[in-house]
């Protein structure tokens, strides 16, 4: 196996490679562009013209995809999976990875379209460097663009495997890139309906790829993810990597539930109270008047029907997003 192919141990490392281009026997070019950053170039020949970015590690405990990553880079650097697309492959945050840890000083993953230049520390540099890896590898015109940013959860789910697709005004989401997600193993969709800082966010609206954020279990320590079952998103995986055109198959979404975002909860003050307990799933339901939160006079009672309740968490710093109330999507209410 080609030594590029080590990322991940690299990464843990701490480590620079001493060559920093390698070519496989079929001609596919390993180039490694700064710490967790690999891409991959198919040869000429073999190009079917996606840009497919893969990201994971943006919260340093989030195993499971990270793994999954590291297997897709192996296969290639051992010439076994022969890439017709060109490939960014991104750990996010390599010391919260080295250490186990969510992230170590602020959450990268609130710190894109811009939000770095309004904070400081190497969490928000490493968010500025992963805006320009970003960026420099989406930079080339007539090309499909493509980026899957793979995230565990921090508490476990009502619907274990879910994506969130980033909004943008005057575009529309993609039936063909939805039908493709449910083949990926998504139950559910979350169509957002706002502007964001998350990874896949910057990614949509700042530079055109479809994008998403891929919620794929509970977060668990490298090497106890047997329970995490990532079977067909690895074989959606290497299908956009292998095969010779970078489309869906078809645009028939039968079996994945949409569901459209109503309110985020935003904590402003250290008074800020979630009122659901600890170990709440995501996608919980939460019933018509129930008082979910309070802060400083502020009260959010649930007022819409089929309301539920993802990303519960009270801990995060003030101005942040502490919670989203969602509802399934309604038919005509969007070009979808």
């Amino acid at each position: 196996m080609l030594s590029l192919g080590k990322l991940l141990e690299l990464t843990l490392a701490d480590r620079e490679p001493a060559q920093k281009t390698q070519m496989t026997v079929s001609g596919t070019c390993l180039r490694w562009l700064a710490p967790g950053a690999l891409e991959v170039r198919p040869h000429a020949d073999r190009d079917n013209g996606l840009d497919l970015l893969l990201s994971a590690g943006i919260h340093g405990n989030e195993t499971a995809p990270i793994e999954l990553l590291d297997s897709l880079i192996h296969a290639i650097a051992r010439n076994e999976l022969q890439p017709r697309a060109r490939l960014l492959f991104l750990f996010g945050n390599p010391e919260a990875i080295r250490r186990g840890e969510r992230y170590v000083e602020q959450d990268v993953n609130r710190l894109f379209n811009g939000r770095h230049e309004l904070s400081s520390g190497f969490e928000a540099m490493r968010a500025c460097e992963l805006e320009r890896l970003a960026a420099s590898f989406f930079n080339r015109p007539d090309r499909q663009r493509l980026h899957y940013d793979l995230h565990t959860a921090i508490r476990g789910s009502r619907i274990e495997q879910f994506a969130l697709y980033p909004w943008k005004e005057g575009r529309e989401h993609s039936r063909l890139e939805l039908a493709r997600l449910r083949d990926a193993g998504m139950e559910a969709v979350l169509l957002q309906n706002r502007p964001a800082i998350t990874f896949s966010a910057y990614t949509y609206e700042t530079l055109g790829a479809e994008a998403f954020t891929l919620e794929l279990g509970k977060a668990r320590p490298f090497g106890q993810n047997a329970e995490v079952d990532l079977t067909r998103l690895d074989a959606c995986l290497r299908g956009l990597i292998e095969r010779s055109a970078g489309v869906a198959d078809g645009d028939d979404l039968t079996g994945l539930q949409l569901f459209s975002v109503s309110r985020e909860i935003i904590k402003h003050s250290d008074s800020f109270l979630l009122h659901l307990p600890a170990d709440v799933e995501n996608f919980s339901e939460l019933p018509t008047g129930y008082l979910l939160a309070e802060d400083e006079g502020t009260r959010w009672v649930i007022e819409e029907e089929g309301a539920r309740i993802i990303f519960p968490n009270p801990k995060v710093r003030n101005g942040l997003r502490a919670g989203i109330v969602v509802v399934p999507h309604l038919p005509g209410t969007s070009a979808l």
